[in-house]
C-alpha cells in the first residue's frame, strides 16, 4: 500500500496560523494542474508498491475551478483506489462542488471549520462564518460523502466555553471523523508575530486540559474512537491515508512544498510555484533529496507509532531494529512507565495513555535513538 499526495499551493488569502507553502496567485492554475500530472509521470515509479490513496491537500484545492480539479483527480485516482480524499473550505463548499467530486470518484471530504465561534474566526483570518461552515456540513452530510471536520482549540481569545459550544454544534450533526488540534505557534507566521508583539495573549495551560478534557469525553460521548492524538473517528471511518504515514507506509508527494517518502530516501519538492509551472521534470528534479539512516528511521517509527491509541508493536520495533535497540529502547522508557505515562498493552506495544496524550512531544522526545 501506498499513498499519493498532491499540494494546491494556492489560498485566498493566509491564515493567521499556517506555515503550509501557498500563495494568493490564481493565474498559474491550468499550467499547475497540467505540471502536476507531468510530475506524477516522471515519478510514479520511485514508489514499487500500488498507490492505494489519493489525498488532495493544501493550500485550498476547493478553489481551483470545478472542471480543473476535476480533472486532476481523473488524471491521478488510483485504479485500485480505497480512498480519495479532497480538502475544501465552508465557502467553496457548493452543490456544484460536491456532484463534481462524486462524479469523478471522490469518497472523502476534509473540511477545516476551526470554530463556529465569528470572532475567533475573524482573529485568525478565516474567511467564513459559522453560519456558512454549518450550512457547509450539512451539504455535505447529506451529499452521502464521508466528511472529515477540522477544528483548533487554544486559539486567541477563545474561552472553554466558546470550545465546548463548538465543539457541541459540530458534533450534533454527527460527523464520521473529527481533527481536533491545539494551536501551535509556528515560526514566520503572523500569529507567532501577534504574540511576540503582545497583541495576543497564549491559552493558559489549565484552559488547554480543560478543553482536551471536554474534547476526549464529548467525542467518546458520541461514540468516536480517540485512535490518533488529533483524530477521532467512528468504527469503520478511520482516514485510511493518514493512517498510512503513521504506519511508516511509502507515499509520491506531488506539487511545490510537498513530500515524499520511499522508504530509504525523503525527497522535499522546492517552494518555488513559479519554478514549477515551467519546469521539466523529464531533465532534472524538482525535489531536494534526504537520505535516511537507519537512526533517522527508527526515531521515525517511535515518533509516529507512538501518536497512535495502538503504539508502538515491540515485536515488530525488534524485528525492524534488533534486539540491543530494542533494550535501549527499554532502558529509555524505564523511568515514564514507571510514572504511568508509557504502558506496555497485552497485545505486547509499547503505548502513550490517552490521559497523556497533551506530553507526547515530551514523552516521545525522550524514547528517541541519540536524543
Amino acid at each position: 500500500m501506498a499513498g499519493l499526495y498532491v499540494h494546491i499551493p494556492y489560498c485566498h488569502s493566509k491564515c493567521l496560523y499556517c506555515d503550509f507553502y501557498s500563495t494568493p496567485r490564481m493565474e498559474t492554475h491550468q499550467a499547475f494542474v497540467g505540471k502536476v500530472i507531468e510530475e506524477y509521470k516522471a515519478r510514479r515509479d520511485e514508489i514499487s508498491e500500488e498507490f492505494t490513496t489519493l489525498y488532495i491537500g493544501g493550500g485550498t484545492p476547493s478553489i481551483l475551478p470545478v472542471g480543473l480539479l476535476s480533472s486532476l483527480i481523473r488524471h491521478l485516482k488510483p485504479e485500485k483506489c480505497q480512498e480519495a480524499t479532497v480538502e475544501v473550505n465552508p465557502e467553496d463548499v457548493t452543490p456544484l462542488l460536491v456532484d463534481a467530486l462524486k462524479d469523478v470518484g471522490v469518497g472523502r471530504v476534509s473540511m477545516g471549520i476551526q470554530t463556529l465561534d465569528d470572532h475567533e474566526l475573524r482573529i485568525i483570518g478565516r474567511r467564513h462564518t459559522a453560519h456558512q461552515a454549518l450550512n457547509a456540513m450539512e451539504l455535505l452530510m447529506k451529499s452521502g460523502l464521508e466528511v472529515s471536520v477540522d477544528l483548533i482549540y487554544g486559539l486567541p481569545e477563545q474561552t472553554v466555553k466558546s470550545w465546548d459550544e463548538s465543539l457541541r454544534r459540530v458534533l450534533a450533526l454527527a460527523p464520521p471523523h473529527l481533527s481536533a488540534y491545539m494551536l501551535s505557534y509556528e515560526p514566520g507566521t503572523r500569529l507567532t508575530a501577534m504574540l511576540s508583539l503582545g497583541k495576543i495573549e497564549e491559552t493558559s495551560e489549565e484552559n488547554i486540559e480543560e478543553m482536551w478534557d471536554i474534547l476526549c469525553s464529548s467525542t467518546r460521548h458520541r461514540g468516536l474512537q480517540h485512535y490518533e492524538i488529533s483524530n477521532f473517528a467512528l468504527s469503520g471511518h478511520r482516514a485510511i491515508h493518514n493512517s498510512s504515514y503513521w504506519e511508516g507506509d511509502k507515499y509520491l508527494g506531488l506539487g511545490p512544498g510537498a513530500v515524499s517518502w520511499d522508504g530509504k530516501k525523503r525527497r522535499s519538492n522546492k517552494l518555488r510555484l513559479n519554478k514549477y509551472v515551467t519546469w521539466d521534470f523529464t531533465a532534472s528534479p524538482f525535489y531536494e533529496e534526504e537520505d535516511e539512516n537507519l537512526q533517522d528511521i527508527l526515531n521515525d517509527t517511535i515518533m509516529v507509532r507512538l501518536r497512535t491509541c495502538e503504539g508502538l508493536s515491540l515485536g515488530s520495533f525488534e524485528e525492524l531494529f534488533g534486539k540491543s535497540a530494542l533494550q535501549g529502547l527499554a532502558g529509555r522508557a524505564s523511568l515514564a512507565l514507571r510514572l504511568g505515562h508509557l504502558e506496555i498493552t497485552q497485545e505486547g506495544c509499547l503505548r502513550i495513555p490517552e490521559r497523556h496524550w497533551l506530553i507526547a512531544n515530551t514523552l516521545i522526545s525522550e524514547l528517541m535513538e541519540g536524543a
